[in-house]
């Protein structure tokens, strides 16, 4: 027969809301009262239903993440988020650290629109988390205001102007003004970019960075040589094949990722084009994948695992301020992406 707190406080003489609350860890329980119920409950095999600490404490402690998919990534593999390396970096971070700090992850899928609204709905009316970590901000996100109005703790990866949430931010629009700058300096004056989707916050600021380059290299926008994707290598190979289309294309692309960037590098290779020497193709992320291309992608690096650990860190945080009634001050992070220089940027123009 299955061991209950009733046993456990029986055997301490002790009350069954006096054990529960030293099991639960109450700092209304004397420490070594908690010491003797925690060594009681262990010799004796007691095992707490996690279902029922979680009614009495009233949390989950559990967070949540959702992955924004492409429409089309449920038709193709090559689409799908757990396909992209720097998703499956980032999610293992935020596991590591949720089990660090004692709370369960939930990972779940949706396309933008009303996939994506139906499960935040059923995660906050359903009370199945304390907090959420928000990944590839949109220009007036929803879910920043769905989130705001029931006072559900967030943070994210990336900000929004005049954010007072907690975030941390890989600066991209300094990076690929780095970038071009760099590309222009080995001769390159047709320099072509393959964003992603419109209305991502990131796109803006990686667009705003390429067209930024341009002018501190004194080299003139042309509207010819930008191409959308959808941060995939199937949307990075259609994009790059429209550019390498052009009567006059470009000698170096810029990929709002590595992803996209490696889609880019097939095309160039079924044009007949040698990576880095007939064409330069950078990307950002720095993907292990990245690394072994051929050839090896110049990219901006940005540590995908360590920021994902961090926003747990932070969420936790926020979690347990409020349980306590505290004030919390938004932590807001701001980092510069490293550049890697390797063969795909290595001739000039």
């Amino acid at each position: 027969m299955a061991v209950t707190i009733r046993d456990v406080a029986k055997r301490l003489n002790l009350s069954i809301t006096t054990v529960s609350r030293a099991l639960d860890g109450y700092d209304d329980v004397a420490e070594d009262t908690r010491e003797r119920v925690r060594n009681a409950a262990a010799q004796m095999g007691y095992a707490p239903s996690h279902m029922a600490r979680q009614m009495r404490r009233q949390r989950a402690d559990t967070i949540g993440f959702a992955i924004s998919l492409p429409p089309t990534a449920r038709d193709n593999t090559n689409n799908r988020a757990f396909a992209d390396p720097f998703v499956l970096e980032f999610i293992a971070g935020l596991g590591d650290e949720a089990t660090q700090c004692h709370l369960d992850l939930i990972v779940s899928t949706a396309t933008p629109g009303m996939e994506e609204e139906t499960l935040f709905r059923r995660w906050v009316q359903g009370r199945r988390l304390d907090g959420v970590v928000v990944n590839r901000l949109r220009k007036d996100d929803w879910r920043v205001a769905y989130l705001t109005q029931n006072r559900v703790p967030f943070v994210a990866s990336g900000h929004l102007q005049g954010a007072t949430f907690p975030f941390i931010e890989v600066d991209g629009k300094s990076g690929f003004k780095r970038m071009v700058q760099y590309l222009a300096g080995k001769g390159h004056a047709r320099i072509g970019y393959i964003g992603g989707p419109d209305g991502l916050r990131l796109q803006d600021d990686r667009l705003a960075g390429y067209r930024a380059g341009l002018r501190a290299a004194g080299l003139s926008f042309n509207k010819a040589f930008l191409a959308q994707g959808d941060m995939t290598r199937n949307g990075g190979y259609a994009a790059a094949l429209q550019l390498l289309a052009l009567p006059q294309r470009p000698s170096a692309i810029l990929c709002v990722n590595d992803m996209t960037a490696i889609g880019a590098m097939r095309a160039a290779r079924e044009r007949g084009l040698v990576v880095g020497r007939d064409i330069a193709i950078a990307g950002f992320d720095g993907i292990a994948d990245a690394e072994h291309t051929e050839p090896p992608l110049t990219t901006l690096n940005q540590p995908a695992y360590d920021i994902a650990r961090a926003l747990v860190q932070m969420l936790a945080q926020m979690i347990e301020d409020g349980r306590r009634g505290q004030s919390h001050v938004p932590k807001q992070v701001l980092l510069q992406p490293e550049l890697i220089l390797r063969q795909s940027t290595e001739g000039g123009n």
